[in-house]
């Protein structure tokens, strides 16, 4: 849910008319320039997104004589809009303040031109209205891609994690990672604001990490390209896959995101091995498969003895 004053915050608008309580919510991740509405078409109209004023609806309410401007505007107003932001600073007309202020609706201005401040609100409120759940495990950034390290409580993710900061690597999140469906395909993983750059390390307590490695060895959000999961030896259970040819996967809030276990054994460094699944997960992003290409050699080797 995001309340009128919430997008008048995060985007930096002025406030020209006040909501009337704390206002309709928001509850679409669009915006609407109602173009038609203001020439008397109201079918489909979408009159729960924000409403966006830009130069057009302004000239041309502009070219209306008082009592047309106060005719259609009134009329344009009896919905129950969310918003109004009137874009590239300009003036409104004192029709549309009476009766924006009539009905209790929000109106805002914005010195950005139209365009832009479509893209930015869109951007905003599709990152604040997505699907949103919360999973135990910490998130990096690992040469680009981000990689979200699983498994039960005491495992080794902080520690692994640690030595991938030291190896130059950004921490997201720690112990809890709040993930949004920002779209089809794409999930952004952040960290709740309270516990944000710290982490939790046995036998030591809570560290800053941003206060320790500095404001490089951290990151605010990221794309979650990645899913590790650190077993025990003995929880594993079954071999390892030694070759890597079938790529897994695992479904988060409807996407499949490339899902690897690695077993946990005294004298294996986690960092490196989480250093190369991720380059590897590069090299196959870009259509290189190690296993298929070692498997594809010894085929074509086996042929050529074989004739």
């Amino acid at each position: 849910m995001i309340l009128p004053k919430d997008l008048q915050e995060a985007m930096g608008l002025e406030c020209l008319v006040p909501p009337r309580g704390e206002g309709c919510e928001i509850r679409t991740a669009d915006v609407n320039r109602p173009g038609m509405q203001l020439c008397g078409f109201y079918e489909y109209f979408a009159f729960e997104r924000p409403q966006v004023i830009g130069k057009v609806e302004m000239t041309y309410l502009g070219k209306l004589s008082s009592e047309e401007r106060q005719r259609i505007l009134e009329t344009y107003f009896s919905y129950q809009l969310p918003c109004v932001v009137i874009c590239r600073g300009l003036e409104p007309p004192p029709e549309l303040l009476t009766a924006a202020a009539r009905s209790g609706v929000p109106v805002y201005r914005s010195s950005l031109v139209t365009s832009r401040f479509c893209a930015q609100a869109i951007r905003y409120l599709s990152q604040k209205l997505a699907p949103h759940v919360t999973r135990h495990g910490v998130l990096l950034d690992v040469f680009g891609v981000g990689v979200l390290l699983s498994g039960k409580s005491g495992v080794g993710k902080s520690e692994a994690a640690l030595e991938l900061i030291k190896r130059g690597h950004q921490l997201v999140a720690d112990d809890v990672v709040d993930i949004r469906k920002v779209s089809e395909d794409r999930l952004i993983g952040t960290s709740p604001s309270r516990i944000r750059y710290f982490m939790e390390i046995r036998g030591i307590g809570i560290i800053d990490v941003r206060a320790m490695y500095g404001i490089g060895a951290v990151c605010p959000s990221k794309t979650i390209d990645l899913v590790i999961e650190l077993q025990s030896w003995e929880e594993a259970g079954q071999p390892a896959d030694r070759l890597g040819i079938q790529d897994d996967t695992i479904e988060m809030m409807g996407v499949s995101v490339p899902y690897q276990v690695i077993s946990i054994k005294p004298g294996r460094n986690l960092a490196i091995i989480v250093e190369v699944a991720c380059r590897n997960l590069s090299l196959k992003r870009m259509g290189y498969y190690a296993a298929r290409e070692l498997a594809q050699g010894i085929w074509e080797n086996n042929e050529g003895e074989t004739r």
